[in-house]
């Protein structure tokens, strides 16, 4: 059994600082209390953020609520995803592209692309934000993506 990120404070800081070191803005508001980042996150905020692993294939390990209801899945649905899926496949290449580059650069911001829910709705991303998920050890994890928005196709 997978052991659930959701709200765990410690995969939280890994997306807050590495997205703080590497993008050089904080991922959420700081009027929010630390106590409460994680659980913020991912029941309230009103922005997609998703994370997948380091595995050759890279599955989803993460994704708020707001990305959940975006792609139509579920907690258990979009982490049993590869993340590949996330994007039809004419749209693969070029995804596969955007994420090699951000691995040997760290991040890339300003990120457009169509990708697809899970009744096949496809809807493009707007003005997203992908990052290496590099704890404070140098240790990389895998990588994230936010996005603000989000319309139909």
């Amino acid at each position: 059994m997978t052991v659930s990120l959701s709200l765990d404070p410690q995969f939280f800081n890994l997306l807050a600082d590495s997205h703080q070191r590497l993008v050089g803005t904080p991922l959420i508001d700081n009027g929010i209390a630390p106590a409460d980042a994680a659980r913020w996150l991912y029941e309230d905020a009103p922005f997609c953020v998703l994370a997948h692993n380091t595995d050759t294939d890279p599955r989803f390990i993460y994704a708020n609520r707001a990305a959940q209801r975006c792609f139509e899945y579920d907690w258990n649905g979009i982490t049993a995803l590869r993340s590949r899926f996330s994007a039809e496949q004419p749209n693969r290449e070029e995804r596969a592209q955007l994420l090699e580059s951000v691995r040997t650069r760290g991040f890339a911001s300003g990120y457009r692309g169509v990708r697809i829910s899970r009744s096949e709705r496809r809807f493009w991303i707007e003005g997203g934000t992908v990052w290496n998920l590099i704890d404070s050890d140098g240790v990389y994890h895998g990588q994230a993506a936010t996005f603000h928005h989000w319309h139909d196709v």
